[in-house]
């Protein structure tokens, strides 16, 4: 008698080719999970390329507005576009909103363009993979969008295009969801490094936006990719910040800190306005195109000929608007100019952002925040000019709280203001200004864009896990078919439906356990309905105990990683 040998494995196609050892490696990997040195590994590795994507990304962005503007240089976009005739300036945006409509009809199911909101809910509730055909579609939409002219940041797409790599690394691992939100942080810190030069806020920007926590075991693996994106960064843009101040800015600490926090203020109720305007252009987006029954496509090209009209008078909206940022924190805008370009931006950015174009929200809110910051600092300068700073000082710290509000994220905005300027003496007035205007704007809205961007959506994570983790449990994978031996008795079912206590197998948790506590049952029917004459069919029932049994135990496992 012969034994039957054991099935082989297939061979994976992500380990072909490489020498037996690392085949052995890859597989113990996939089957069992990395070391804490192996991860760390690989954490440099999902780093490095997240770093090349980021660079790749803003080169391609450069490529395109230089061929599309004829600039020589993309940094001085807006004083180039204004040299340039009326009828380009307008027909740029339109035509690059055209292509975008295309993409984004053609490759995503409901023509949004992916950003940070879905990586942070791929991080809670999809075990840190993100959509990959819809992400691909919208980075090219974001690419068309900045290059065009329209007025958007493109950090928000590097943050998904990085978190594309990551899910994709964690699918060829089999990576728990542990190991998942971990490299999805990874690839977030080393994108947002090498996008800012700024490795310090992009690890802490990985853990305080996407994670939403700072487990300790996650920091050291995070810290390698965004020191290992930062370094990508310098060697193809050299160690310099982003943004030059003119001179040291002096602070006259304990006189002048009221100022700082009445600018918090203001900056927390300007962020809001721009949140605010942002949602509305989208609802009243939304309401014309189906009043009109507008094809998807045109959407984007509608948006792209409003702002290419704006832009024929203002061109400073067009891009990014690091030139405008730059001369709002160097002092050199006036006070109507600085009040005049804020409003436009927020216009222009709802614009772009509602007619779904594409691009992040971040640096928007930067070049706002510094023109609001500077507008405030020129007014507090003139009525206490013996005891007051600078004006650019103001600049600075309003376009860290303005930012900060936007991304609910105080602690690594301010780090980010602190390494885009290379400057570290102004630290007590950012970071002032930054928590006031975070914490005011998080009350007038979801705790962020992003957050708020999801609650409009029904996804509760501002809520905290406690509101969203019953939405990852489907009913059907809780429930009990009715003979099994803790099911009640048929005709307690049946009148349980009769009462109105029923859910469908494709339910969530979310929707079941509202009528638990309603209705004070200890189980629910679960019923589908048939196609002949319409009476529901049994298909088992699912018991409070077990629902809560599931909840706890996501509960427990949360609070787990997190305190890990």
């Amino acid at each position: 008698m012969t034994d039957t040998p054991a099935p082989r494995r297939p061979r994976d196609p992500a380990a072909s080719g490489l020498p037996a050892p690392l085949r052995r490696t890859w597989a113990v990997i996939r089957d069992r999970g990395p070391s804490k040195i192996q991860f760390w590994f690989i954490a440099l590795m999902v780093g490095i390329a997240s770093g090349y994507a980021a660079v790749g990304f803003m080169r391609a962005i450069e490529f395109l507005q230089t061929s599309l503007y004829g600039t020589d240089d993309p940094r001085t976009l807006h004083s180039f576009a204004a040299t340039l005739p009326w009828y380009w300036i307008l027909m740029l945006p339109c035509i690059g909103g055209l292509i975008v409509g295309w993409i984004l009809t053609r490759f995503t199911p409901d023509g949004r363009v992916r950003g940070p909101a879905e990586v942070i809910q791929a991080s809670a509730m999809k075990e840190g993979r993100v959509e990959r055909r819809a992400g691909l579609a919208s980075m090219a939409a974001s690419l068309i969008t900045l290059s065009s002219g329209g007025s958007t940041g493109r950090e928000g797409p590097v943050v998904h295009l990085v978190g594309m790599i990551a899910g994709w690394v964690s699918n060829k691992m089999n990576a728990d969801g542990v190991t998942g939100r971990d490299l999805l942080g990874c690839a977030v810190a080393a994108g947002v490094a090498a996008s800012f030069n700024a490795p310090l806020a992009g690890a802490l920007f990985a853990m305080e936006v996407v994670l939403r926590h700072f487990a300790v075991h996650a920091f050291a693996p995070i810290t390698i990719a965004a020191v290992s994106g930062s370094v990508i960064s310098r060697t193809h843009f050299g160690d310099v910040t982003e943004f030059i101040l003119p001179e040291a800015s002096a602070l006259a600490f304990y006189i002048e800190l009221p100022a700082f926090l009445l600018l918090g203020l203001t900056s927390g109720l300007i962020a809001f306005v721009l949140m605010r305007s942002v949602f509305f252009a989208e609802d009243v987006a939304n309401e014309l195109q189906a009043r009109l029954r507008m094809p998807a496509m045109l959407r984007p090209a509608l948006a792209g000929l409003m702002l290419g009209g704006f832009a024929i008078f203002f061109p400073h909206i067009i891009g990014v608007g690091y030139e405008t940022t730059s001369a709002a924190l160097s002092g050199d805008l006036l006070l109507r100019e600085a009040v005049i370009f804020a409003v436009l931006k927020v216009v222009a950015v709802s614009i772009t952002m509602g007619g779904r174009m594409g691009g992040g929200i971040f640096s928007p809110a930067l070049m706002i925040g510094a023109l609001v910051g500077l507008a405030f600092g020129a007014i507090a300068t003139s009525f206490f000019p013996d005891i007051s700073g600078s004006e650019t000082l103001y600049a600075l710290a309003g376009m860290g709280a303005v930012a900060g509000a936007v991304l609910g994220a105080p602690i690594s905005t301010t780090l980010i203001v602190f390494e885009l300027t290379g400057d570290w003496q102004t630290g007590l007035a950012v970071m002032i200004a930054v928590s006031i205007a975070s914490a005011l704007s998080g009350r007038l809205v979801d705790r962020s864009f992003f957050l708020t961007q999801l609650e409009r959506r029904g996804i509760h994570l501002a809520a905290g896990p406690q509101a969203y983790l019953l939405a990852m449990f489907k009913v059907s994978a809780v429930m009990k078919s009715p003979d099994h031996p803790k099911a009640p008795k048929e005709d307690r079912i049946r009148r349980a439906m009769n009462e109105g206590l029923f859910v469908a197998p494709g339910d969530t948790l979310e929707a079941a356990m509202p009528l638990f506590e309603r209705s004070n049952s200890d189980f629910l029917a679960v019923t589908r309905l048939t196609e002949k004459d319409g009476a529901p069919d049994v298909l088992g029932v699912l018991l409070h105990v077990d629902a809560l049994r599931v909840y706890n135990r996501a509960l427990a496992a949360t609070a787990a990683e997190e305190h890990s």
